[in-house]
C-alpha cells in the first residue's frame, strides 16, 4: 500500500471548510472524489489541519493510501483534470508508511490579510478582510510580538474542537504593510480553533487603543475569551506554510 503526500492550494470561498461534512460541500470531499476517480477505488485523505468555511490555503498538505500504480509525478495533473478550478494539487511525493499529514506536522504558518482602505477593492472581496478604519502598523507589530513564546492561548480560542491542552508555542507573530494591504504572519507548533483570527482581532483592538500591547501576556493568563479582541472574518485567513521532515518537507518548501 502506497502512502502519497500531496501539496495543494485552494480558494476556500465556495467551501464549508476542509473537513468532510454530511450536508455541506468541503475541500476534502471534493478532493476525495477526484482521487477516487484517478485511483479507481474509494479514497480517504488526511489533511494537515482543519480550515473553516471561507478560509484559503496557499500551501496545504494531505496524504492518502492507495494500491494504484500511477507514477507519483503524474498524480497532480491527473487529479487536477477532475478538480474544480479553485482547488489545485501542485505536487506529490511518496511518503513513508507512517507519515500522517497532521500527526507528522512540525509547525504551521498562517497569514491574515487586511485591506486597510476607505475604498473597497472588488477583487479582494473574498481574499482579504476589508477594514476601512485606520490601523497603526507599529502598534500591530508590538501587539503581535506579545503573543510570541509559549503561553496558554485559551483567551484567543473559540469554543469548538476539544484539545488536551490549550498551551501552544508561537514562534513568530509579525505584521507588515505594503500600501493598503496589511499582512500578519503567525507561526506556531499548533493552533486552537479560531486562534489566529482572535489574535488578529486582539491586535486590531490594540491599534485602536482598546488595550495595550504590554497587557496581552496578562490577558492570556486569565484564559478569558471575553477580555481579548473579536474573531476576524474568515476570508482574510490563509494557511501559508507547513513544515515536515524528509521528502515531504522538501516538497512543501518548494
Amino acid at each position: 500500500m502506497r502512502n502519497i503526500a500531496l501539496r495543494l492550494q485552494y480558494d476556500g470561498s465556495a467551501y464549508h471548510g476542509w473537513q468532510v461534512q454530511k450536508t455541506e460541500v468541503t475541500v476534502a470531499e471534493t478532493l476525495e472524489k477526484a482521487l477516487s476517480k484517478v485511483c479507481k477505488h474509494p479514497v480517504k485523505v488526511v489533511g494537515c489541519g482543519r480550515t473553516d468555511a471561507g478560509v484559503h490555503a496557499l500551501r496545504y498538505c494531505a496524504n492518502f493510501r492507495t494500491d494504484c500504480t500511477i507514477p507519483v509525478e503524474r498524480v497532480p495533473l491527473a487529479v487536477n483534470a477532475r478538480l474544480p478550478g479553485d482547488i489545485s494539487v501542485t505536487d506529490a511525493v511518496e511518503a513513508p508508511a507512517d507519515f500522517n499529514a497532521i500527526g507528522s506536522c512540525i509547525q504551521k504558518e498562517y497569514i491574515y490579510r487586511i485591506h486597510n482602505s476607505r475604498v473597497r477593492d472588488a477583487f479582494l472581496e473574498r481574499r482579504a478582510c476589508f477594514y476601512p478604519y485606520p490601523l497603526d502598523i507599529e502598534t500591530l507589530q508590538k501587539a503581535g510580538a506579545a503573543f510570541e513564546g509559549t503561553h496558554d492561548f485559551a483567551a484567543v480560542r473559540s469554543v469548538g474542537t476539544e484539545t488536551k491542552t490549550t498551551v501552544r508555542t508561537v514562534h513568530w507573530c509579525k505584521a507588515s504593510r505594503e500600501g493598503d494591504l496589511i499582512t500578519i504572519a503567525v507561526c506556531a507548533d499548533g493552533f486552537l480553533y479560531n486562534m489566529v483570527r482572535a489574535i488578529v482581532g486582539t491586535m486590531v483592538y490594540a491599534s485602536h487603543g482598546k488595550l495595550l500591547p504590554e497587557e496581552i501576556p496578562a490577558l492570556l493568563e486569565t484564559r478569558d475569551r471575553r477580555l481579548t479582541g473579536p474573531t476576524m472574518p474568515p476570508q482574510g485567513l490563509y494557511l501559508n506554510r507547513v513544515w515536515y521532515d524528509g521528502d515531504v518537507g522538501l516538497m512543501m518548501m518548494k
